[in-house]
Formats: C-alpha cells, structure tokens, sequence
C-alpha cells in the first residue's frame, strides 16, 4: 500500500535528522580534532596535581603564575636518547614540565640533533603537523601521502618544510660528517611519535611473525634479523 505523501515526507525527514545526529555524534568523538580552546588567558599547569586524569594538565590558580612558568631552557642542549646509538639523533621535547605555561595551549616544540649521516627513520605524529626548520646543517626531508606519493626536499640553514599531522615522514642527514640541528613546531600539546620500523618490529607484545613475513614478503629469518638490529 502506497504511503500518503505527508507520511513519506515525515519518514524522509527522519532519515535526514537520524544522518544529521550522527554526523554531529562523530565530529564530536573524532580523535582527529585539535586540542580544545582555552577559556582562560593561560592554564599553567599544576605539577602537584596528581588525583585525577585531563586531557592535559589541571591549572594552577592565575593570580600564582609567574614569569618563569612561560620560559624553558630544555631546549638549549640535545638530550641523550637511546635513539642516538641506534640511528643517529635524538630528540628534545618541551611538555607541561618543562614549560607548565604551554600547557592546555595546543602546541609544543623540539629541538631533533641528527648527527652526520644519521637518520630521523619514517614516523609519525598522531596528533599534530609539524613545522620543521633546519638551523645547522643539510637535510634530505620528505613524507609520502595516502596515495602513496613522495615529497621530499633538500633543506639549507634557515629553510623550513612542513610534515602534515598524521602522514609517514623521515629526516636525513646528508652531511656525513656534520651534525645538523632542527627546531621543530607541532600543533598540539603532545603531538606523539611512531616510528614504522619500531613499532612493527620491537611492539610489546611483538606482531604476529606471521603478519610480518606476509606485510613485506619476507622469511621469519629477516624478521628475527630486522628484530636483532634493531635492538629487540
């Protein structure tokens, strides 16, 4: 039986406040969203906080906050990282620690020290873009986008280049003797860091051996090999 008009058009907006619902529902839940706007002036982070989970850090009061609160030194000298010995950089990141300031700001820097001929080997950030500028140095950058295309570029003192927030990108030395410096920018208070090879190859629990040799068509003897050198 046919329905009457004014039923198929009732049934028809249903269906289109149903989809609306739940195309609002998903904008809201999308881990894709930048960091939430403040609504105070600052929110310098409340390192005695320690009851309770954020999505951040709590704030201190206002009236308590303190010049020396918006200013860090951690970036003045390169860290010392276990990455150092196994690719050749390392890697210095501000946090609610080291500048409380920052925190709830949506961004965060680094400072990347890439010794000659080290590597920064394809990773990602999860959760940010990444403004890259070389102050020392010659770099070979580059990341590849979802239809798999490269873009790389050679990088001199003083050039910047862009890494989309979520896509694979590398940093190269191409100076074999000359360490190279990078002050790196991210649009969000923890931005992550996934490094490909790592994280397929010393994940704890490991991937399925299995998964492995079928993904890049190889033996279980270059997957134990791959995990060796790299120090699993």
């Amino acid at each position: 039986m046919a329905l009457h008009p004014s039923s198929q058009t009732s049934a028809t907006m249903e269906r289109v406040l149903v989809v609306l619902l739940l195309l609002l529902l998903l904008s809201l839940l999308s881990p894709s969203r930048p960091d939430p706007d403040l609504l105070l002036d600052y929110c310098v982070a409340d390192l005695a906080a320690q009851t309770f989970h954020l999505n951040g850090r709590p704030c201190i009061d206002p009236t308590v906050a303190r010049s020396a609160h918006f200013a860090t030194s951690a970036l003045s000298e390169p860290s010392v990282a276990s990455s150092a010995a196994l690719f050749g950089f390392s890697v210095t990141t501000t946090n609610a620690t080291t500048l409380p300031g920052a925190n709830a700001q949506g961004l965060a820097m680094s400072r990347v020290d890439i010794v000659g001929g080290g590597l920064v080997p394809p990773h990602a950030h999860p959760r940010a873009s990444e403004a890259a500028l070389l102050l020392r140095g010659a770099l070979l950058v580059g990341f590849a986008d979802t239809s798999h295309r490269l873009y790389a570029q050679q990088l001199r003192p003083g050039d910047t280049f862009l890494f989309p927030r979520g896509l694979v990108h590398f940093l190269y030395n191409l100076d074999p003797t000359t360490p190279a410096v990078v002050l790196s920018g991210f649009n969000s208070q923890n931005p992550g860091a996934q490094l490909a090879s790592t994280t397929l190859f010393r994940s704890d629990p490991r991937f399925p051996e299995e998964v492995l040799k079928k993904a890049f068509k190889i033996s279980g003897q270059d997957v134990q090999r791959i995990q060796r050198n790299l120090g699993g």
